[in-house]
């Protein structure tokens, strides 16, 4: 089993009263410094090729749960300078940017996606498991240690479990920027084959306008069928046979 890191605690920033959790965890998120600390400190133990590891989609209605893996250089002053951060903290523009920067500036990185049916299949943790699997395994160099957001996966070598980690390692934060960017540019490119749901704006997560849509349209092939916003559209089924 892979090592935990992290932060035990968020700081407390204002009463429970003034703001939602959602609200204090972004706060929360924003005080915390995205560095390449975490792999200097795993260099010094003797590893090489340390991957970051992150995924997106894991809460969205529609489409793949999409991970990334991704293979830093040791000199990262160039993303750093950039301001590379977790995804969710950065702009359409700011990710686009930093996608093409992390792209010319990896040794190796890997796109993985995991469909609908086999997230309805197997449960979206189990799916976002084998998509980072998966990323890790199609490196065109072998890690010898990830660094995972807040999972472990039945990969051979060493792990750290880093909490928050794509708001504290580059390396998880470049995976969480190319992971997006990919996924994004997905959903885009399907809005136009699934018109009405507005996937282009929303990215097929549960908005109200998604949920508008599904109540009216019913959910397309590609949406996650056990997802219970999903599941509360779907038609009912049929009967097996009428009684005599």
């Amino acid at each position: 089993m892979g090592t935990v890191y992290g932060i035990s605690a968020a700081p407390a920033l204002c009463s429970a009263r003034d703001i939602s959790a959602a609200t204090a965890k972004y706060r929360m998120l924003k005080l915390l410094v995205c560095s390449y600390e975490h792999e200097r400190a795993l260099h010094r133990k003797g590893f090489r090729s340390i991957a970051g590891v992150d995924e997106v989609g894991r809460g969205a209605l529609f489409g793949p749960v999409v991970a990334a893996a991704v293979i830093l250089p040791k000199r990262t002053t160039s993303l750093a300078d950039a301001g590379l951060k977790d995804s969710k903290q950065l702009t359409r523009t700011q990710r686009e940017s930093l996608d093409q920067l992390i792209r010319s500036s990896a040794l190796a990185l890997a796109i993985a996606e995991i469909d609908a049916a086999t997230i309805d299949r197997v449960n979206i943790y189990q799916a976002t498991r084998l998509a980072m699997l998966a990323a890790v395994r199609d490196l065109p160099i072998e890690p010898d240690h990830l660094l995972i957001d807040a999972m472990h996966i039945d990969h051979p070598c060493a792990q750290t479990r880093l909490i928050y980690g794509d708001a504290l390692s580059l390396s998880i934060a470049a995976a969480s920027v190319i992971a997006k960017v990919h996924r994004d540019r997905l959903l885009c490119q399907l809005d136009a084959d699934h018109p009405g749901y507005d996937l282009a704006a929303h990215k097929g997560y549960a908005t109200a306008r998604h949920r508008q849509a599904l109540n009216l349209l019913g959910p397309t092939p590609l949406h996650r069928l056990t997802f219970a916003p999903v599941r509360a559209c779907s038609p009912p089924s049929l009967p097996l046979a009428l009684s005599s």
